[in-house]
């Protein structure tokens, strides 16, 4: 199959529900060659989406979970290119006014039951009516995408995610100028491989991980508000300490989180190290089990986060699957 002339009809499948994605690893510096696309870094949710055989549209997670009543507004969009048994992968944003992916917004549109401001941009096709796409380069693949939506009309929510042959350094640069979150850079030359296996590299301006909330502490302006949260992450099955986050909140944030932990509430902290007593002054423990997104500038010796700011909360990735951060 080539991105000009699909197979023969007969060899039409099934598109599957979901497929593992690609995962992006961390680099510090952007690849050099010719055989390397860049493409701007979205701030959003991952997001597949299914065209099924009798023209529904279904929207899964990175960690498979189904979202479609929460993306619903986006379907129709995909309901104009007129395939099916189609698969998608992108990543669901809300811009802010300066035009940038915030994923704050994206957090807010969803917990208000909203997703008509909701913008998908679509990066790879994996299926494309009923044909396995996986195999073919990135740039075909890109290439076919790019077809595809190119009958939509330009208002459409539904956008192709443009890539840049240019040095990828460059590139990196002006994005950080301009204060976006950095780039992906992927092999133009390979087929689409689930897993972290190097084919795709992320480049970021800031460092922006997940991390899970072991503990928080009380405001001392706001009754029934979080001043702090405690951080951590799973290392061997350990939840490991990571420092503190104490900005980023608004007041609504702040009350929201103390009322969402105070159902986690536990006697002991649940860190497998024991901590300082300045780390756990004025603590409140609770079980591990949400997660947080986090932004910060370095990491100390003792690999802590420095300058952190919340960013919001993660409900698309289990506690349990957060790793040390890759900084």
């Amino acid at each position: 199959m080539s991105a000009r002339h699909p197979p023969d009809v007969a060899k039409q499948i099934a598109a599957p529900r979901f497929i593992k994605p690609c995962l992006a690893k961390l680099a510090h510096a952007p690849p050099s060659g010719a055989n390397w696309l860049h493409e701007i870094k979205y701030d959003g949710y991952r997001v597949q989406a299914r065209i099924d055989s009798d023209g529904s549209v279904s929207f899964t997670t990175r960690n498979s979970l189904d979202w479609t009543g929460r993306f619903r507004a986006l379907a129709g969009e995909f309901k104009k290119l007129k395939v099916r048994n189609t698969l998608i992968d992108g990543e669901v944003v809300v811009q802010d006014e300066k035009g940038a992916s915030s994923f704050t917004r994206l957090v807010a549109e969803l917990k208000a039951g909203r997703s008509e401001a909701m913008l998908f941009y679509a990066f790879d096709l994996l299926f494309l009516d009923g044909h396995d796409t996986r195999s073919l380069r990135l740039a075909d693949r890109k290439e076919l995408l790019a077809t595809l939506l190119s009958k939509l009309p330009k208002a459409s929510r539904l956008r192709f995610s443009q890539h840049f042959d240019e040095d990828g350094g460059s590139l990196l640069a002006e994005v950080c100028k301009l204060g976006l979150e950095g780039i992906v850079s992927k092999r133009a030359d390979l087929p689409y491989r689930s897993g972290r296996c190097g084919d795709w590299l992320k480049l970021k301006c800031i460092h922006t991980d997940e991390f899970v909330i072991g503990g928080y502490t009380d405001s001392t302006a706001m009754k029934e508000a979080i001043g702090a949260l405690l951080l951590g992450y799973f290392e061997h099955g350990a939840l490991v300490y990571a420092g503190r986050v104490g900005t980023g909140f608004s007041h609504a944030t702040a009350h929201h989180l103390w009322r969402e932990l105070q159902g986690l509430r536990r006697a002991s902290s649940a860190f497998a190290l024991r901590l300082t007593a300045d780390q756990v002054r004025n603590a409140h423990w609770v079980k591990p089990e949400l997660v947080a997104q986090i932004e910060y500038r370095s990491r100390t010796a003792d690999k802590l986060v420095r300058h952190a700011t919340f960013r919001a909360l993660r409900e698309d990735k289990p506690a349990r699957e957060i790793g040390p951060p890759d900084v």
